[in-house]
């Protein structure tokens, strides 16, 4: 199994993925494979026609999907929505009932603000949110403050182990036999004829 972490910070090595490394070792405790993928300042710099593309094809194989930005301006990143916006459109259906988790650093503030505004990109996609026993969150203005947010930390360990545990039921429930719903609920069909 692995889970693909997409880490839509402009700093490669800032605060976000200062949390996703945490949830990486549960993953690799755990025995789940893990990526963390920077598509941050390289989503508005770069060629993002290509970065979509490395990230639709890393996504097959994923069994479960993290996004994470910093906050900026009680927002997700601008570079992290025009990825997710071009992403979703490319790999829908590849995206779809893959569990998904969205994390969020900051100084202070704009973290529920911002993870709303992920966790809707899951809900549209029928992906399964993971939640933790609090927000999905860390805190600090640089990594070693967000070394120091223990309870933060914590909660990206419990994420991390909700997201196993939730990626070994699918994996279970396939196994025996129950069936992935289709992509459209037949109620509603008449609506999209």
């Amino acid at each position: 199994m692995k889970v693909l972490m997409i880490n839509g910070s402009r700093r490669e090595h800032g605060c976000t993925y200062t949390a996703m490394t945490e949830m990486a070792a549960v993953f690799k405790e755990e025995g789940i494979d893990s990526e963390i993928v920077f598509a941050g300042s390289r989503a508005l710099n770069g060629d993002i026609d290509a970065l979509v593309n490395e990230i639709a094809k890393a996504v097959k194989t994923a069994d479960g999907i993290v996004i994470g930005s910093p906050v900026y301006y009680a927002s997700p990143s601008g570079e992290v929505i025009a990825l997710l916006d071009r992403l979703w459109g490319v790999a829908g259906e590849d995206l779809r009932f893959k569990p998904a988790a969205a994390i969020t650093s900051a100084r202070r503030a704009g973290t529920t603000a911002t993870l709303d505004v992920l966790n809707k990109y899951f809900q549209f996609n029928q992906m399964p949110i993971v939640s933790a026993n609090y927000w999905n969150m860390v805190h600090g203005r640089a990594p070693d403050d967000v070394h120091k947010d223990e309870e933060g930390l914590q909660i990206m360990r419990v994420l991390a182990g909700n997201m196993v545990w939730l990626m070994r039921s699918i994996e279970a429930g396939k196994a025996a036999g129950v069936k992935q719903p289709s992509a459209v609920d037949k109620v509603y069909t008449h609506f999209i004829k």
